[in-house]
């Protein structure tokens, strides 16, 4: 009943959508019967069923390289829909004023003036003269009317054009236009489909361009000077899948590397699929390079995978997975705890397992997916919480939604006590697109009072 529910007005919402655009896209600007109006009839029928296939392909298993196939199409065609419903929303208040500034202009037909004789009908007889007979009450007979010169053709007048048509030829109709509203339609669409074209091909290519390198200093105040400079190269939400594969984890592993980082650490959310399929995807992640090696917690996504194998395979890459555990580093503690999504699974985050039987004179700085276990956190007493989850919102304007729902949508705050580091991921979910929220990974450089 719950799942009816949610399901079937997101459906509505899904097909409801996919027909305004095609009455703003196709039938306001084609005719019917045309080719234009058969190729959008086609085109709406079968981009929301690839987009269905590619969301239920991935949810029921289907062979990866079905899922592939059409994961492309089918994500890319979701982010358009997104963008071509803004812009045509824009469009319709242009289409409001502009038809309220400039209304229709009807051709009327047209009347022969009053004032003289219409043009192209040649000379016309002057009006009859009144009755000659003599008028008694005078007693004297009319003079003899006189003589009128002959008329010539009327003289055009400056403004009229000239015409070779005989004389009592009938007007010719004008020439045919596209009415003002269709012209407009066409106008509208144009300027929507070009504005949503641009914004996800831009936002497609800043996703395939990798993420950048952004760096943040943060004071810890039982931080000793021996570990003054420490670099936590931070990444998250990497979503190896249909779409971002072995290609996306070379480009997010040569990134990290670059920053020659002490520390790794891998924020949730690295795949999106089973061990089977994206093994090949998650191989580079054994050349990732650092001091003290890579560490790795669980985000939602690896439950919805299947965690126990992803936490299997990390560990044969090389990378430490932190389940509600710590481990003692130089001059610190680092520890991760299970993503809330866990609890499904009876595998939820356990502060007290994480952090019980450690020292609480030593700094702690705690690996979490998600920002809004925050004020659990502060309740323990962690000096930096290490989040990612959120994408920064991924699309534009998502990034307004994600930041209702979590205390932190991306950056550095403070809570009490701790502060909170939330990256906004070198991945995407759904579109590969990134639009106002470019991917990064983040060099975290923890810094002594002491120092």
């Amino acid at each position: 009943m719950i799942f009816a529910l949610i399901v079937v007005p997101v459906l509505g919402l899904f097909f409801g959508v996919h027909r305004y655009l095609w009455c703003r896209l196709v039938r306001d600007t084609t005719t019917p019967g045309s080719r234009p109006r058969r190729t959008g009839i086609v085109a709406a029928f079968v981009l929301p069923l690839i987009t269905l296939a590619a969301l239920l392909a991935a949810r029921g298993g289907a062979p990866f390289p079905l899922q592939q196939a059409l994961a492309w199409p089918g994500y890319l065609w979701l982010a358009l829909v997104l963008y071509l419903t803004l812009a045509l929303l824009v469009g319709e208040a242009v289409r409001a004023i502009w038809l309220r500034a400039l209304p229709d202009r009807e051709p009327t037909e047209r009347t022969p003036s009053p004032t003289g004789p219409a043009r192209g009908t040649g000379p016309q007889p002057p009006p009859p003269s009144a009755d000659p007979s003599p008028d008694p009450a005078l007693g004297s007979s009319p003079d003899p009317s006189p003589e009128l010169p002959p008329t010539s053709a009327p003289t055009p007048s400056p403004g009229s054009s000239p015409t070779l048509l005989p004389p009592r030829t009938p007007a010719l109709p004008p020439v045919a236009t596209p009415p003002r509203r269709l012209f407009l339609a066409r106008e509208v669409a144009a300027g929507a489909s070009l504005a949503a074209t641009a914004a996800v091909g831009y936002g497609t290519a800043t996703t395939l361009r990798g993420p950048v390198v952004k760096r943040v200093t943060i004071p810890l105040a039982k931080l000793p000077r021996t570990a003054h400079g420490f670099r936590i190269a931070v990444v998250s939400d990497i979503h190896l899948g249909p779409i971002l594969g072995r290609a996306h984890t070379r480009r997010v592993v040569e990134t990290i590397n670059r920053t020659r980082p002490d520390l790794v650490a891998i924020v949730g959310d690295l795949v999106d699929g089973n061990v089977t399929d994206l093994a090949p995807a998650a191989e580079p992640l054994r050349e990732l390079r650092s001091r003290h090696g890579a560490f790795f917690v669980t985000g939602n996504h690896e439950y919805y995978s299947g965690a126990d194998q992803w936490v299997d395979h990390v560990s044969e890459l090389g990378i430490h997975p932190l389940e509600n555990a710590h481990t003692e580093l130089p001059g610190f503690d680092l520890a991760g705890i299970n993503d809330v999504a866990g609890q499904t699974e009876r595998a939820g985050p356990d502060y007290d397992q994480a952090l019980g039987d450690r020292d609480p004179a030593r700094a702690v700085v705690l690996m979490a997916h998600q920002p809004v276990t925050i004020h659990d956190t502060v309740r323990y007493g962690v000096d930096l919480q290490l989040s990612g989850h959120t994408h920064g919102g991924q699309m534009w304007p998502f990034t307004y939604i994600a930041d209702a729902t979590n205390p932190t949508v991306a950056g550095l705050e403070r809570y009490g006590d701790t502060q909170l580091y939330v990256s906004r991921g070198a991945g995407t979910w759904g579109p590969p697109v990134r639009l106002g929220a470019p991917p990064d990974v983040t060099v975290v450089e923890l810094a002594s009072l002491r120092a």
